[in-house]
């Protein structure tokens, strides 16, 4: 039976069925891609702003200063917190949330906590789909705040217009986070915990590793900001240096170029997605089970059973 939401209400902002949309979209119901696509021409209003760094950088802590501040300008927020996967149920482990204790009650501000279920950039699946719902529901600022990133493949820059890393002094030396692919994806960095010692140090280190970075007289060029989000100093300082990083792209033309590439990105992923759906179906699964045996007796190659599924899906 097909579950039914208003997407009028929806529009609206009304907090149970935005609630119930992300429900059904992260749950890949049936009726997911009916609501996704009644709601997509009012997206792309607000903005988004992904918080990464490595666990116990304060993501949670500077994720909640931000929304709080935001409020101050009477902006309504959207927060999507990623959390570790629960191995017995497979849901969020809300460790996050209950962190964002300035404004968990605030009607301005939806929280949603999904869970990254395996997901190794950082991200749930359905991150992005949930952002398009806060979207439409007349979110002006989307903070996506995700799990800590290690050395996989991240994926929070094809879903932020403004990314920001959240490092502290013991985060280690320019080239760890290198490694991480942190320098890479940054738009600008947070050192957290700045009253710690070593932080001005570790500033240096990153600035330095900074500069190797390619660029010209017209890139932005990441800056470092310090910061002690847990008593609200640099958050106003991390706010406006978003606002900048906006405020270039748009008058670079930037802007609009970059999200037509993040959408270019998403449609791609969503036809593998989709392209995956439909190739495992019961024929090709058996047909894989019964050509197993003679791959592992050297008699075929993984190639060549590749190559029957392909032209088996083909036909």
């Amino acid at each position: 039976m097909k579950q039914k939401i208003s997407v009028d209400l929806l529009l609206q902002g009304d907090r149970r069925t935005i609630a119930r949309a992300i429900t059904l979209v992260e749950n890949e119901d049936e009726t997911a891609s009916d609501i996704l696509s009644s709601i997509y021409r009012h997206t792309g209003k607000a903005y988004r702003i992904g918080i990464t760094g490595p666990p116990g950088a304060g993501k949670s802590t500077l994720t909640n200063k931000l929304a709080a501040l935001y409020r101050t300008h009477n902006l309504r927020v959207g927060i999507i917190a990623i959390d570790p996967t629960s191995p017995f149920t497979g849901g969020a482990l809300l460790g996050d949330r209950v962190r964002m204790t300035d404004v968990e009650m605030d009607p301005g501000v939806f929280i949603r906590s999904m869970a990254s279920r395996g997901s190794l950039g950082g991200l749930s699946k359905k991150t992005r789909e949930a952002a398009d719902i806060l979207d439409a529901s007349g979110m002006d600022i989307i903070l996506y705040e995700t799990v800590g990133v290690g050395q996989s493949e991240l994926d929070i820059a094809a879903a932020a217009d403004t990314t920001v890393v959240v490092l502290v002094p013991e985060s280690g030396d320019g080239i760890q986070a290198m490694k991480a692919g942190l320098m890479e994806i940054a738009d600008f960095f947070v050192l957290n915990k700045a009253d710690r010692p070593g932080a001005n140090q570790a500033a240096v280190t990153v600035k330095m590793t900074l500069g190797f970075r390619p660029h010209d007289e017209h890139s932005w060029m990441p800056d470092i900001l310090m910061a002690v989000a847990s008593e609200g100093q640099g958050v106003a300082e991390i706010a406006a240096l978003i606002a900048r990083h906006r405020a270039h792209m748009e008058e670079r033309g930037e802007f609009v170029s970059r999200r037509a590439l993040k959408m270019k990105t998403r449609i791609e992923e969503i036809v593998r997605d989709q392209l995956q759906v439909h190739f495992w179906n019961r024929d090709r699964s058996e047909l894989l089970t019964r050509e197993l045996d003679s791959v592992m007796a050297f008699a075929q190659t993984p190639y060549q059973v590749a190559d029957a599924l392909l032209n088996n899906f083909k036909v």
